[in-house]
């Protein structure tokens, strides 16, 4: 049985999406998505009901912006982008995240460095 993909913990998708936009600047919801996709190499697949339903809590925090325009292929899209109280919200939860996974790190390697018992 093969490895599948990652199921993301609740909260993770809407940071993802805020450093996305961060990092990218303005962007319609199928590219937040693909990019989302392609900087987790893969591990993460979106559909398009997630990553929508992630878009519209963060617009209604107000983390980000959307406004309507028109996509690379000619079509009507909604274009965000990162608010500034989205930037401060970004900062707080990549902190708490990388608290975490350092102290996750530490965790799993416990006993592996001969430290145990």
């Amino acid at each position: 049985m093969g490895e599948s993909k990652l199921d993301l913990l609740q909260g993770t998708l809407d940071l993802m999406v805020l450093q996305t936009l961060a990092a990218m600047g303005e962007m319609h919801g199928y590219g937040i998505a693909r990019r989302i996709e392609q900087a987790s190499g893969d591990e993460v697949l979106l559909n398009q009901g997630t990553i929508y339903a992630s878009l519209v809590r963060l617009q209604q925090r107000g983390w980000i912006a959307a406004k309507w325009g028109t996509s690379e292929n000619n079509r009507k899209a909604k274009f965000y982008s990162i608010s500034r109280s989205g930037r401060k919200q970004l900062a707080r939860d990549a902190a708490y995240w990388q608290r975490l996974t350092d102290v996750m790190g530490r965790m799993l390697a416990m006993g592996q460095d001969g430290g145990g018992q």
